[in-house]
């Protein structure tokens, strides 16, 4: 179950920080994943309907340290992230967010499915999306809802996206075009 990635002498240096690595090197969560349905129970256990966070290939930790606490903050039951093209619960991650400790994180290996999952379960699936017809501020977000924040590069994937029941936006009124995937 442990990912495997190939990587040269240069980006193994660049990893280490005692440069003692002898070619190899492992990244481990700094808090255990749990299971979707583990974090659906708890929100059920508490008679709230879920809020989930789900992010579709957020590669930089700083990022989805950011996006963590947010969600957090906002109350949400949940984060979900792919086991594969995603930053994990690195070290990094913890110290950027504070809150590894209170929100339980699902690792998963098809987003695209857990997302058909949800759907069969009775939660609406929100994508963001730069260009979306729908106002954030408009959308009624209420009762079970799973938000999808794409990569910060090229935001949700296609068939991440196809599986949205909704795409919504953030109105840009100022002159930069977009917002950093952690806003």
């Amino acid at each position: 179950g442990i990912v495997v990635v190939d990587a040269d002498r240069r980006k193994l240096d660049a990893m280490s920080r005692t440069h003692s690595h002898q070619g190899v090197i492992a990244l481990a969560a700094v808090r255990e994943y749990v299971s979707v349905q583990s974090i659906l129970d708890a929100a059920a256990a508490k008679g709230e309907p879920p809020l989930l966070v789900v992010c579709d290939e957020i590669s930089d930790p700083h990022n989805l340290g950011a996006i963590l606490r947010t969600a957090e903050c906002a109350g949400a039951h949940g984060l979900i992230i792919p086991k594969r093209r995603s930053a994990g619960l690195t070290a990094i991650v913890g110290k950027t967010a504070g809150a590894v400790s209170y929100l339980p994180v699902a690792r998963v290996a098809n987003l695209t499915s857990v997302l058909k999952d949800l759907k069969k379960q009775g939660v609406w699936i929100f994508g963001t999306a730069a260009g979306a017809s729908t106002n954030l501020y408009s959308a009624d977000l209420k009762g079970p809802a799973a938000i999808v924040i794409g990569s910060e590069g090229d935001g949700m994937s296609r068939l991440v996206a196809e599986n949205c029941d909704f795409l919504v936006s953030i109105p840009m009124k100022g002159h930069i075009s977009s917002l950093n995937a952690s806003a």
